[in-house]
């Protein structure tokens, strides 16, 4: 329940991969690097005849004055390897047209025209974008650290093994054996296409035993155990259930129970497309035919009762209503029912489903949680199917060590943390990404302070919030301390592990999972715990926790970078800590305290003002649209997507405040190529640059439907719309913003 309301920066896509491009950007680093170093040269001479020659500068749809324009060409320009990489970044992503295009207008394609130009998707690819290479960047690295020995000889960081006691170093050898064996299993293609369908038959098979067709049961007591049995396994069957923190009492673990997140289909909508049933139809049969599993109409039925369970869903905008999702007479005995209305009609639809209809709903969500993890014929339609279903390619599939990485980090996370910081993370690092979101959180409060339409005993206790509100940085040291093998060691003492096994590795994975979470139900919420492992390029607001949680992988190039000037770092990680803090105000957070308690405690005049602010963010993003499955445009979901417009908004305002106070106290230098651009408008060309992005079209779909983000463009030009810094910089002729709340 808790990860459920975590307010996250992206979407799921951040755990795909990048093309590599190393050739193209070596060439285009060296022949930057000699730009740059002729650029320094000529200095003092060219820039001073240039400032001479004009009073004002046409900058993009502005004009630069001749006061910003000296204050751009006063600062040093940076040439160290890390600065020339840094400008190479962003002129390749420009446009080719940059200067010729009007930032007020048009600046998703001005920043992001030569990132898409550049950029194709590969056939195994729904969509990518920035934080997709991020993430394949630090896909590729943990590939050669599991593909290598054990690094005992490292001395890299003050992360390194050679820094371990002997007893240490011992357990952390051990550590890693289990996370190579458990990556050298996944690629085991032979041994895993050798076993066929047997494991999955296997748990099939259980299924059977546990709801048994031909002794009914008017208890409902066999639909309980074969749900509760298929949950240990990690497979969501007519419910989702959990544990996290009791919204009303923070401090406290409770289990809740609701409609699944995904009943089959990406979303509900997608149950009324006839000529999409009819593929789904088709590929539930032929899956059932091969496995001998049924009779043929059964497939057709499965379909009909998930269209009863998506019509008695909530609508997607109200499963992410924190104040849809906590009646007040839906608990007892420390259990919330959060859907109260889908449970009541779940009862009168499972009795009038035959139980053969229900047995078969029950292997197929079975076959499309576990399929993946088998290497059959008789599964490939499930495969083509789910690539039909993002717009890929039939027969496309990724790369098997791409599949491996992320297996092993779904299961063995914090032990592949450990070694993924020891190479990608520093202390130095650490400190600069503590700095910055110290500096966020300074300016929010400042910004709570000048908010007029907030009466004065709001802005004390928003005040105070954000004073309370825990800064994650990096990696965590506690819950576990992924520093100590021991300790980890420990935490993954019941996975068990085998090179030979990969669908049993998996199965232990999941049931470890699930019993740590059932273990915390009737202890203190434990407050170290860390919802997203350290090589995840994303990041979080919890509520119940009132925290911020930022793991190493989103702390990379090019967000962030400690040996590039400022205005890069703030720009892109700044205004993502902006985000998750300005969670704590949006839709959902507001209705949480200081100490992560659900309550009332905005005044109505201030509820009043914010709801009329708020209305303003879903109109504006209502107007964007994409080309539907119908080919009419589809609107983005203002309401689905507000609490995250809401906080892009805040983010980029609180982050260039941030930065300009630190720029006071040390100037930035200039980057080498890219004098077209003051600092200021270098800010935003960062911000931007992170969301340059490319998607197919279904996956494009399946998104507005499901997805609480807008898309990656509209972002960048929403944001851009209510951002009064932006249309300063870019002396933009309206500097009013469209919607504005911080």
């Amino acid at each position: 329940m808790e990860k459920e309301k975590e307010q996250l920066l992206v979407g799921e896509e951040v755990a795909t991969r990048p093309q590599p491009r190393a050739v193209r950007r070596r060439a285009a680093i060296w022949a930057l690097g000699a730009t740059a170093l002729l650029m320094l040269f000529l200095h003092g001479t060219i820039k001073r005849a240039a400032l001479g020659c004009f009073q004002h500068r046409k900058i993009n749809g502005g004009i630069l004055s001749s006061q910003g324009l000296m204050e751009a060409e006063s600062a040093e320009v940076c040439t160290t390897p890390a600065c020339v990489h840094a400008a190479s970044e962003l002129l390749y992503n420009l446009s080719p047209e940059y200067k010729d295009l009007d930032a007020c207008t048009n600046f998703e394609e001005l920043v992001c025209g030569g990132w898409k130009e550049r950029h194709d998707l590969r056939p195994d690819q729904g969509d990518a974008f920035t934080g997709t290479i991020m993430s394949e960047n630090s896909q590729l690295l943990l590939r050669h650290i599991l593909e290598a020995s054990y690094p005992k000889d490292s001395s890299h960081s003050e992360f390194s093994p050679v820094r371990l006691l002997a007893t240490e170093a011992s357990a952390d050898e051990d550590n890693f054996k289990k996370l190579q064996d458990g990556y050298n299993a996944c690629l085991d293609e032979a041994t895993i296409k050798e076993a066929g369908t047997k494991p999955l038959e296997e748990i099939l098979s259980k299924i059977r035993e546990l709801y048994k067709v031909d002794e009914p049961c008017p208890s409902g007591e066999d639909i309980a155990k074969t749900v509760l049995y298929l949950s240990e396994l990690g497979v969501t069957a007519l419910v989702t259930a959990g544990t996290g923190a009791d919204d009303k009492d923070p401090d406290k673990v409770v289990v809740s129970v609701s409609a699944p997140w995904r009943i089959g289909l990406p979303s509900k909508e997608r149950y009324e497309d006839d000529d999409l049933l009819n593929g789904y139809e088709g590929t539930i049969g032929r899956i059932f035919q091969h496995m001998h599993l049924t009779n043929q109409p059964i497939p057709r039925k499965v379909i009909q009762l998930e269209q009863k369970l998506a019509a008695a869903c909530p609508d997607q905008e109200d499963m992410f209503d924190v104040t849809n999702q906590l009646p007040k007479d839906t608990s007892a005995d420390n259990v919330i029912n959060m859907t109260p209305d889908y449970l009541k009609k779940l009862a009168g639809i499972l009795e009038e489903t035959d139980r053969d209809v229900l047995l078969g709903y029950f292997y197929w969500k079975t076959i499309q949680a576990y399929g993946p993890y088998i290497e059959a014929d008789v599964l490939k339609p499930l495969k083509e199917w789910n690539n039909f279903l993002a717009g890929k390619d039939k027969d496309a599939e990724e790369d098997r060590w791409r599949t491996c990485v992320d297996h092993v980090d779904g299961g063995l996370g914090w032990i592949l943390s450990r070694f993924f910081i020891e190479k990608a993370f520093s202390e130095k690092a650490k400190n600069f990404g503590d700095q910055i979101v110290s500096d966020i959180k300074t300016e929010f409060i400042e910004k709570l302070k000048k908010t007029e339409w907030m009466e004065k005993e709001v802005q004390d206790l928003g005040i105070d919030k954000v004073h309370n509100i825990v800064q994650k940085i990096g990696y965590p040291t506690k819950s576990p301390d992924i520093m100590n093998p021991t300790k980890l060691a420990k935490y993954y003492s019941d996975v068990s592990v085998s090179p030979k096994t990969f669908f049993a590795n998996a199965v232990t994975m999941a049931r470890s999972e699930i019993t740590k979470s059932w273990a915390a139900y009737g202890k203190p919420v434990d407050r170290n715990e860390w919802g997203m492992t350290v090589p995840t390029v994303n990041a979080y607001y919890n509520p119940p926790g009132n925290e911020i949680v930022f793991p190493a992988g989103i702390m990379q190039f090019p967000v962030f970078d400690v040996n590039v000037p400022e205005y890069l770092s703030y720009g892109a990680f700044g205004s993502v800590s902006g985000h998750e803090l300005s969670h704590a105000f949006d839709s959902t957070g507001r209705h949480y305290d200081q100490t992560g308690n659900y309550t009332d405690w905005w005044t109505e005049h201030t509820v009043r003002e914010f709801e009329k602010r708020a209305d303003c963010f879903v109109e504006q993003y209502h107007n964007y649209t994409i080309d539907g499955p119908d080919g009419k445009p589809l609107h983005v979901n203002g309401k689905l997507t507000l609490g995250e417009n809401i906080a892009d908004a805040g983010g980029v305002s609180a982050a260039f405040s941030a930065w300009k106070k630190r720029a006071a106290e040390k100037k930035n230098q200039n980057l080498p190529g890219l004098e077209h651009f003051t600092q200021e408008q270098l800010f935003f060309v960062n911000y931007a640059n992170w969301w340059c992005g490319a998607s197919r079209k279904e996956t494009a779909v399946n998104r507005i439907y499901t997805d609480p983000h807008a898309p990656k463009w509209a972002r960048v030009l929403g944001t851009m719309a209510n951002s009064r810094e932006f249309k300063e910089a870019f002396s933009c002729k309206v500097k009013e913003p469209v919607c504005e709340l911080w």
